[in-house]
């Protein structure tokens, strides 16, 4: 039974995959030569087809019956897709985007995240991802900045020229703040001074606050705990992963003390980015403690 529900799974997300590799290859060719209000338009529709993967995705998920999600929204009816949002969440697997897209689809913008530059070789995912204007960013050692230092800012120039594009039409961007999915291996090499989260990392969401300071509405904060196991990818297609919970709840974006790029700024945000890590953390101690009585 497994193997037939990751087989129908898999045939169900590649169709759906292909189909808006095949249009977006459409959309991305007319972009080359729409200017104006014309292409702010043709951005706008864009985000149509990232709505219609998501619900093709979701369709074949509950049909097939891989997840049952338990989520705790506070405050819900404040949040608007007509809005701009960032949003933050813990990472564990690869299946917490396709969680993500899926159960905030019908309350947030389409999500765009933070995707790492390799993952541009997938077949038709990484076109997709590219042709929809996701960010990329690339993982650069001290020594190869030593080498070439315009290197230090290449991940800050990406993201600043994506939010250039999220701010035509609202928009959710998705940060990984750990940077990296979690392990156990991960958080004891780091000493990390959370139970359950590796250290945050606050630069992507500098960067996303400095290109669209004027645009964002407040900060959405995404908690995924796994009761039973964390599960791969697999896992989640053969429907091993049959309980997941959410916790959400939205925060203002506090006004900084400067718009710009400053060290008293960074200092601010790496502050605030703590506090939310380490509410964050007791949160998920609390629900696992729920669930193991």
């Amino acid at each position: 039974m497994h193997f037939l529900k990751a087989t129908l799974a898999f045939i169900g997300i590649l169709i759906a995959t292909v189909s808006v590799c095949v249009v977006l290859s459409w959309w991305a060719i007319k972009m080359t030569w729409v200017r104006g209000p014309a292409r702010s338009e043709h951005l706008r529709k864009m985000d149509k087809i990232i709505i219609w993967w998501t619900k093709s995705n979701r369709w074949t998920f509950n049909k097939l019956g891989l997840v049952n999600a338990n989520i705790t929204w506070q405050d819900r009816e404040q949040i608007s897709p007509d809005n701009w949002y960032l949003v933050v969440c813990n990472h564990q697997t690869w299946t917490d985007i396709l969680l993500l897209q899926t159960y905030l689809l019908d309350d947030l913008p389409p999500l765009k995240f933070f995707t790492k530059a390799q993952l541009i070789w997938i077949p038709f995912v990484g076109i997709a991802m590219y042709a929809l204007g996701f960010p990329y960013v690339k993982r650069v050692t001290k020594a190869q900045i030593k080498k070439n230092p315009e290197l230090r800012h290449a991940d800050r120039d990406n993201v600043l020229m994506a939010c250039e594009r999220f701010n035509n039409h609202p928009t959710s961007v998705l940060n990984f703040v750990e940077g990296t999915r979690f392990t156990e291996e991960k958080h004891e090499r780091q000493n990390s001074e959370y139970n359950n989260l590796l250290r945050p990392k606050a630069g992507g969401i500098e960067y996303v606050l400095q290109g669209m300071d004027k645009s964002l509405h407040r900060l959405v904060e995404v908690t995924i705990v796994y009761p039973d196991a964390v599960p791969t990818f697999m896992d989640f297609l053969q429907g091993k992963c049959q309980r997941v919970d959410f916790d959400i709840r939205h925060h203002e974006i506090p006004n900084w003390s400067s718009a710009e790029e400053t060290t008293e700024r960074k200092t601010e945000i790496v502050q605030w980015v703590k506090k939310l890590w380490l509410e964050k953390d007791q949160r998920i101690t609390a629900i696992k403690s729920q669930i193991s009585n």
